[in-house]
């Protein structure tokens, strides 16, 4: 296990709720204010699955292989280790909540101590299927999560996500439970004065934006809950501002919302290439808002934004659609940075983040000629590889044309198959070709290092090789907590 560091001996010390418990709180003690409100900002982006490559193919997929995209201009950068306590290779749930705790985990685990198991002796998960508690006693404890702490020193807090909000990512911010799969349960530690309830999150978190509804409701309601709670309606008595599709969203006011919530489809938001602006909102719209909200309260705050379906895409070998929500990602970004500038002129005050958790095995073939960008006529980095000498086809061992980008792993790995064409490859649809042989969308993640970036206050510390546990020490300097 990797040591743990002399900042997180005193907030090891500070766990205190076992998984499984009713009480799935973290206490923190706020430091000391002398009353005034803190006046900095955190906005930590995270493209679940946006590993080196699909950065990369993302680019040249929007604006060419001499373009830019805002991830690209961030002033500093580094690596990331990403290897969680149990696994070379990780899942989202240790590698966020190393992210938000400064803790190694094991796979699975949202937000506990390394010594949580999300697996018996047996090798079978502790939920077995059914979404229930995990053991009560003799496996790990809670750990303060960044969102809590800022939480407890005053900051405003919000999550913003297009999966479901009790998904792995969203839920290592607020959560603490042994295996991510416990999603009813992470719903209601989301809820204030509901059972179950994370009490570490004070009056709660201010802005909720994502997927998920089916958490939050009943089965008579046509939700999962199997306990008879409709949490939507708790959350409203709890004083949020509630919406469920984007007519409700465009009718928040952000300067009288004292608390927002989103919820606006059953389990994980559209990618990026089906999603109707009609009924959903962009990653970017949801960003906007989530700032104006905070920014409304008049003081500092914690903002969570994750860019989800990426990851989902590449398990599907779906790279059309994984180099969109890339993009839409990166819109959010961009999106981000100029209100807060108009907010923080200079982001003196200002810190933002840009990472990753883990990578995929997405690959670029061969020596394929440039591209540019992709559109209707022309399908770029999606399409065949044409060699750079002559602009021909390049062909395999059995005389046919593939694509420029392929998987290590994946669903669509024909014994035989015809030529294929560019118009096939380009639908959004499309499986790529994968090496090794996977079922239906059991496309794998792989353990390269990924990208880190920063703007603000704060930013020169993010540079070269880190471990990504080190990114919680280096924001709370950043804000001084």
């Amino acid at each position: 296990m990797r040591r743990i560091s002399a900042l997180m001996a005193p907030l090891l010390a500070l766990a205190v709720a076992s998984c499984g418990s009713d009480d799935n709180s973290a206490s923190v003690t706020p430091p000391a204010s002398g009353g005034t409100a803190p006046t900095k900002n955190v906005v930590f982006f995270l493209g679940d699955g946006m590993g080196m490559t699909t950065m990369t193919a993302a680019r040249i997929y929007k604006v060419g292989e001499d373009g830019e995209l805002t991830m690209d201009t961030l002033p500093e950068s580094g690596f990331i280790r990403t290897y969680s306590n149990n696994a070379q290779v990780t899942d989202s749930a240790p590698s966020m909540a190393a992210y938000m705790t400064g803790v190694k985990m094991n796979n699975e685990v949202i937000s506990m101590t390394p010594d949580t198991n999300a697996f018996d002796a047996t090798g079978k998960d502790y939920l077995s299927g059914a979404d229930s508690a995990c053991p009560a006693s003799g496996n790990g404890q809670s750990v303060p999560t960044l969102l809590e702490q800022m939480k407890a020193a005053g900051y405003g807090t919000g999550v913003v996500t297009t999966t479901r909000i009790t998904h792995a990512t969203p839920a290592t911010t607020y959560a603490h439970v042994c295996h991510r799969d416990a999603e009813n349960t992470i719903a209601a530690q989301l809820v204030p004065n509901g059972a179950g309830y994370n009490s570490a999150l004070g009056d709660g978190v201010d802005v909720i934006f994502g997927g998920g509804r089916k958490h939050f409701q009943n089965k008579a309601a046509g939700g999962a809950r199997t306990d008879g709670r409709d949490l939507v309606a708790e959350l409203t008595k709890a004083g949020y501002t509630y919406a469920s599709n984007k007519s409700d969203f465009d009718k928040i006011d952000a300067a009288s919302a004292a608390k927002v919530a989103g919820l606006f489809t059953s389990s994980h938001m559209a990618y990026d290439l089906d999603r109707v602006p009609a009924d959903e909102p962009s990653l970017a719209e949801m960003t906007s808002k989530a700032i104006d909200v905070l920014a409304a309260k008049k003081k500092g705050f914690f903002l969570m934004v994750e860019g989800g379906r990426i990851d989902h895409a590449l398990h599907e070998t779906t790279a059309h659609k994984a180099l969109q929500d890339t993009v839409a990602f990166d819109t959010a970004i961009k999106t981000a940075i100029d209100k807060l500038n108009v907010i923080d002129p200079g982001l003196k005050k200002t810190l933002i983040v840009v990472t990753a958790d883990h990578d995929h095995t997405l690959v670029l073939n061969g020596y394929a000629r440039r591209t540019g960008p992709t559109s209707d006529s022309n399908p770029g980095v999606l399409g065949l590889l044409k060699n750079y000498v002559t602009g021909a086809l390049a062909t395999d061992s059995g005389g046919n044309p593939f694509t420029i980008i392929g998987f290590g792993n994946g669903e669509n790995r024909p014994a035989a198959r015809t030529a294929l064409t560019d118009a096939q490859v380009y639908d959004k649809s499309y499986h790529q070709e994968a090496a090794i042989p996977m079922a239906a969308g059991g496309e794998t993640h792989g353990g390269t290092d990924v990208f880190i970036g920063a703007l603000g206050n704060g930013a020169e510390s993010f540079t070269g090789v880190m471990d990504n546990t080190e990114v919680f020490g280096l924001i709370r300097k950043a804000i001084g907590l």
